[in-house]
């Protein structure tokens, strides 16, 4: 869970990044993963972190990946 005592990496602003330029697709194939330009990003608890904490989503559990209103926010912030 992303907190503010347990702020936001640049790990975790490089993903939401990532998500925000379109790069990115959740694979319900592995659990929710993320796939950034094709690839599998290599830190698998990344992406279902940042999801479970509610900052990205997708239209269904294998798509492409989008920022929730709370994950733009806190990326503007960042």
């Amino acid at each position: 869970m992303i907190t503010t005592a347990n702020p936001l990496s640049y790990r975790d602003r490089a993903v939401l990044r990532a998500v925000a330029a379109g790069r990115c697709e959740i694979s319900d194939d592995t659990g929710g993963a993320l796939v950034v330009d094709g690839r599998f990003l290599s830190d698998q608890f990344t992406g279902p972190r940042l999801t479970a904490a509610g900052l990205i989503a997708a239209g269904s559990h294998h798509g492409p990946a989008r920022l929730t209103a709370s994950g733009a926010a806190l990326l503007e912030a960042a």
